[in-house]
């Protein structure tokens, strides 16, 4: 009998803890944002499209909520809004003198034509992950190089190349290979970083085993933290039928102390990179928590606008994050365009992919008149909001988008839109998260148009039609809270 009731209450005790995990869990776990069952995250990775099937490989700890260990995690998509976690891709390994070999950031691609000689004559679906080999010895990083591997059962499973690395330079820090096929010379082109010295380089291979260098660029825009993660990406500009090339690196950030995703447009040859003319960084994203933008590759033929993916965090409180069993989330996939602003630059404008269930409410506001109620009583941390705001007389705006704790902002005359989470629930867990976000956003014919997607602890912010967007993590209490609108 006793050992009968001492069971009964550690099923007791057992079902307590399940529960409070679980809470925890739910409790800051988007729903509409991919974020894996458990364990570490960050940079995505490998995104392509084969067959009907959007893939997301991405940086994954598979031992545990903090970084180390890296490989591949991997997740796919039928339509870009809902995923299904699948097994370990691309796995960390040991050396023969016990270093560890990483798989750190890469990309994949289709190998339709077999130029890489890796699979069997006349198959058209083989995929090759092109990848950083980050060699790791007590805990310091040896040497980075690039290589492959590849896939026959569309990324179920993987094998290493035998003769890797593909490229090595020789160099400590030299990562984070982004490969497209140049169809004017028959090769492939990659794209790929020396972080230390803000240099990009191109390289050309006919087979993606040997590779020559075509080209060198950079030092320019933002050089205040190292570059990571670039990428080359073609991509149509608004109302002309014409096509520029979009080259994104992740470094720093507009505020200090942050990272971010900068980018270029220019023009692409195979070999040289030719941006347009800017006096300043123009950056992907202005909030806090976007790094690590990729793009897909291999999409339909009817899909004329890139679609990029990135990494909803920030290095300098990433292992901090007060989430479990998981650490580390992702943006909505976006669609990417250009315009030319008032100045004829280039400019990068983005459109969230949007799962159709999540609880949309619109509204057109004149300058002091208040939601309707219908949109003023959302209750659930779970929602889309799209404003057309006719700014008129108003000097300012405050919108609240969970109760007090998060508010979204706009100054007339500085013409700045901020998003403030300094008065979120949890902040604490380290001193550099709470703060403002900010970027510089002017109303057209005196309308502010602004689409917000609030997802649990993630908020992303479209204003004027995605010129402007401002991604922001949030851990906000656990009650039920209100949207309001106060004209100033």
């Amino acid at each position: 009998m006793k050992i009968k009731y001492l069971k009964k209450i550690l099923l007791f005790i057992t079902l307590l803890v399940s529960i409070k995990v679980f809470s925890q869990t739910n409790k800051f776990r988007p729903i509409y944002h991919f974020t894996p069952a458990k364990n570490w995250v960050n940079d995505p990775n490998g995104l392509v499209y084969l067959d009907g099937e959007y893939h997301l490989f991405f940086q994954y700890n598979p031992l545990g909520d903090v970084w180390g260990h890296m490989s591949w995690g991997h997740a796919v998509s039928t339509d870009l809004k809902t995923w299904k976690e699948l097994p370990l891709a691309l796995p960390e390994t040991l050396n023969p003198d016990g270093s560890a070999n990483m798989v750190f950031s890469g990309c994949a691609i289709v190998d339709s034509l077999n130029t890489s000689g890796l699979f069997n004559i006349g198959f058209k679906k083989g995929l090759v992950a092109i990848y950083t080999s980050h060699i790791e010895k007590y805990g310091k990083g040896q040497a980075q190089h690039q290589s492959i591997a590849f896939s026959s059962d569309k990324g179920r499973t993987w094998q290493f190349y035998k003769e890797n690395p593909v490229l090595d330079i020789g160099l400590k820090d030299f990562r984070d290979p982004n490969v497209i096929w140049w169809t004017e010379t028959q090769s492939w082109i990659m794209t790929v970083v020396k972080p230390l010295e803000f240099k990009v380089q191109f390289y050309s291979s006919k087979n993606l085993k040997t590779w020559t260098l075509n080209g060198e660029w950079g030092k320019m825009g933002d050089t205040t933290k190292i570059w990571e993660c670039p990428s080359l990406t073609r991509i149509p500009v608004e109302g002309k039928n014409m096509y520029k090339w979009l080259l994104m690196v992740s470094s720093g950030h507009e505020i200090s102390g942050y990272l971010g995703v900068q980018y270029f447009v220019g023009d692409f040859d195979g070999y040289t990179f030719r941006p347009q003319i800017q006096d300043k960084a123009f950056y992907v994203d202005y909030g806090k928590d976007h790094y690590a933008t990729v793009p897909f590759y291999n999409l339909p033929k009817n899909q004329t606008k890139p679609i990029f993916i990135s990494w909803a965090n920030d290095w300098t409180y990433a292992r901090d994050l007060p989430t479990q069993p998981y650490r580390g989330q992702f943006t909505l996939a976006r669609k990417g365009s250009l315009y030319l602003d008032e100045n004829q630059i280039y400019k990068l404008k983005q459109e969230p992919i949007i799962n159709e269930k999540i609880p949309v409410f619109s509204q057109t506001l004149s300058s002091f008149q208040n939601l309707n109620k219908a949109i003023s009583q959302i209750k659930p941390n779970i929602y889309r909001l799209k404003l057309k705001l006719i700014i008129g007389k108003a000097q300012a705006f405050n919108l609240n988008l969970l109760g007090e704790e998060v508010v979204l902002s706009f100054d007339s005359k500085s013409q700045e839109l901020s998003l403030d989470r300094r008065n979120a629930n949890q902040i604490d867990f380290h001193p550099k998260f709470a703060g403002i976000s900010k970027a510089n956003v002017s109303p057209e014919n005196g309308i502010l148009n602004l689409d917000i997607i609030v997802d649990k602890s993630i908020i992303e912010v479209y204003a004027q039609n995605g010129k402007v967007v401002i991604t922001d993590l949030i851990f906000p209490a656990n009650t039920k809270n209100t949207i309001g609108l106060t004209w100033k």
